[in-house]
């Protein structure tokens, strides 16, 4: 038995009883059939016995024995049984018969039976009594026993066990059977159940449905539903909080901002305040920066997958996210370019998906080393569009490519970044119903980032649609 498994413990435990039943129903069976041939057998010895006796009578003063075959004929069987008798006098005088047959100790004029073995070795069954002969006034005690071999009789038990032992085995396979699809099937609520939990996104903090459950597991689906109510309040707390302080430090940011662009207008002749006030400056941009962000991925994750979504032109989305890009491109020397496919459509949220192309596209343009390329191309594949960002720069180590998604995660230290980009990326994708996935480009040259996302269908005609078939 698999101890891990809960099916096969319980077919266990259903079966062992089964099983018993049918071993104590086997044996009983066993008994019941020996009890019936060894009767049947007794009586066919005692008939014979009693012909043979009947047939001792005198004869001139003395004992004559004839033996009928009637006696002989009961015996007759497939399996040819050997029979022997003896008829001794009282003064153990052999009258007819085999002499090696042994006669108990002690015996009487009421038939009794014993078990013998003869002189060759063969078990015998055999019966005896003494029958007393009366002639003018004289009495004589003839003893007659009468034995047979056990074949027939082990022939008996076994055609009787036999059928009842495959009928109690068939019974039991089949209970087996029965109790192994029974189980599946009753224990397919809680197949689905683990499925619903193990095909859960780690933000996906809706409760269960216990309705199809059975009645002793749904205690245990409300007590992991408190548990995720926990959980998401938890979760909402933190992201409020991430939110208001977000928004708490964007005005002084921006207040600080300021005021260190217009120290820095102020003449000066001391150098080093000038550098100071420059690393100020960049330090705030930085937090300004990791602000915006912090926002947009608590924005994000408390969004709801799958509502709100729209029309999303994805055309239009590239083209203005490298419209707002291109200086950037411009500063570095990066030749910015795109592929794109026209009316394509996705369905999602604008400002995400704003978003997610807006991070996708910077990170490549900080990562291209100078006088590089960075393209852009989006076309359709069945029923989803394919976005691809393909640079030529330094690309990712394999090692690294496994952890760009976390949080505050640096591939690396010598370009300025908050290491949130590419989270925001994959949970954006996710939120859509997308995914998101790095390789190397062609070559083996920069960094390939492959979005998928499903193409916007309209409501009115996926019904109209459905309704047509």
């Amino acid at each position: 038995m698999i101890l891990g498994s809960l099916r096969a413990r319980l077919l266990g435990w259903l079966l062992l009883p089964l099983t018993v039943f049918v071993c104590i129903s086997g044996i009983m069976s066993l008994q019941n059939a020996r009890s019936t041939a060894n009767l049947l057998q007794d009586n066919a010895l005692i008939s014979s016995m009693r012909i043979i006796g009947e047939d001792i009578d005198w004869d001139n003063g003395e004992i004559v024995v004839q033996i009928p075959p009637a006696a002989l004929e009961l015996f007759e069987s497939p399996e040819r049984d050997n029979v022997f008798y003896k008829i001794v006098d009282g003064h153990n005088r052999l009258l007819a018969g085999n002499p090696d047959l042994p006669l108990p100790d002690t015996f009487s004029s009421t038939p009794a039976f014993y078990d013998a073995v003869l002189n060759d070795g063969r078990r015998v069954r055999a019966a005896v009594y003494v029958r007393q002969l009366f002639d003018s006034g004289r009495v004589e005690n003839v003893t007659v026993a009468v034995a047979k071999t056990e074949f027939s009789r082990d022939a008996m038990v076994a055609a009787q066990w036999r059928p009842q032992l495959i009928r109690l085995v068939l019974m039991l396979l089949l209970a087996m059977l029965l109790v192994y699809f029974g189980l599946t099937f009753e224990l397919r609520p809680l197949m689905k159940l683990k499925d619903d939990v193990s095909d859960r996104a780690p933000s996906q903090l809706q409760p269960i449905r216990a309705e199809r459950l059975h009645f002793e597991l749904r205690p245990i689906v409300d007590a992991i539903n408190q548990c995720i109510s926990r959980m998401s309040l938890q979760a909402a707390t933190q992201r409020q909080f991430i939110s208001d302080a977000a928004h708490q430090l964007r005005t002084p940011l921006t207040l600080l901002d300021t005021q260190i662009q217009f120290a820095r207008q102020r003449p000066s002749e001391d150098e080093q305040l000038a550098e100071a006030l420059a690393g100020m400056h960049k330090s705030s941009r930085k937090m300004a920066v990791l602000t915006s962000k912090l926002l947009l991925l608590a924005h994000t994750e408390s969004s709801q997958p799958g509502r709100g979504e729209e029309c999303v032109d994805l055309s239009a989305a590239i083209s203005g996210v490298l419209g707002d890009l291109v200086a950037f491109a411009q500063q570095k020397d990066i030749d910015l370019g795109a592929e794109i496919s026209d009316d394509m459509c996705v369905a999602g949220d604008e400002t995400l998906m704003t978003a997610l192309l807006t991070n996708l596209v910077d990170n490549a343009l900080r990562y291209t080393q100078r006088g590089g390329w960075v393209t852009v191309t989006a076309q359709r594949s069945g029923a989803s569009a394919v976005v691809q960002v393909i640079d030529n720069g330094p690309g990712i180590s394999a090692e690294a490519r496994s952890r760009v998604f976390e949080r505050f995660y640096r591939a690396s230290a010598d370009t300025e970044g908050s290491g949130l980009g590419l989270s925001i990326v994959r949970e954006i994708a996710n939120r859509h119903g997308g995914t998101v996935r790095l390789t190397p480009g062609k070559r083996g040259v920069g960094l390939l980032a492959t979005v998928t996302m499903r193409l916007w269908c309209d409501p009115a005609s996926a019904v109209a649609e459905e309704k047509g078939r």
